[in-house]
């Protein structure tokens, strides 16, 4: 049985999540755009609206507060998965594997983009979906543990 007080700060940090990602999501959009044609104009530039292409030590710049970042949300976000039920579970088990691949996924195909690599923007925008899909999945593991429990 979880007492509330672990109820509420699970609960705040489901709410802070959520809202993190819904804000990720719009300004992915923003910034970026949702097809791969917006990812390689944001990263390769296009000369017809003027955007310049990305650098190696711009993209680097971006990300680097991100891998500290998203290691740190993610570890925290799987870390409570242990005071549920699904604990000691395969399915945990590649929720934590798949989160991490994802993520790192999504922060460096920048770099094989700028690389030559056109076709990761495919798994640019892949990868920001899935990841953002398997976060959503944690959070209503959690959420499910703090309404039951």
């Amino acid at each position: 049985m979880l007492n509330s007080a672990y109820k509420y700060a699970i609960g705040y940090f489901l709410l802070f999540s959520f809202l993190l990602l819904i804000s990720a999501t719009l300004i992915f959009a923003d910034k970026i755009g949702f097809t791969t044609q917006d990812i390689l104009h944001y990263y390769l530039g296009d000369k017809a609206s003027f955007t310049p292409a990305k650098t190696y030590s711009g993209i680097l710049k971006i990300i680097l507060p991100h891998i500290f970042a998203f290691g740190l949300f993610i570890m925290t976000l799987l870390h409570f998965l242990i005071f549920t039920n699904k604990r000691d579970t395969k399915e945990v088990e590649w929720l934590i594997y798949l989160s991490f691949i994802f993520g790192f996924l999504e922060l460096f195909t920048p770099f094989m983009i700028l690389t030559g690599f056109e076709s990761f923007a495919f798994v640019k925008l892949f990868s920001f979906f899935l990841f953002n899909l398997l976060i959503v999945y944690a959070l209503f593991i959690l959420f499910k543990s703090i309404l039951y429990n």
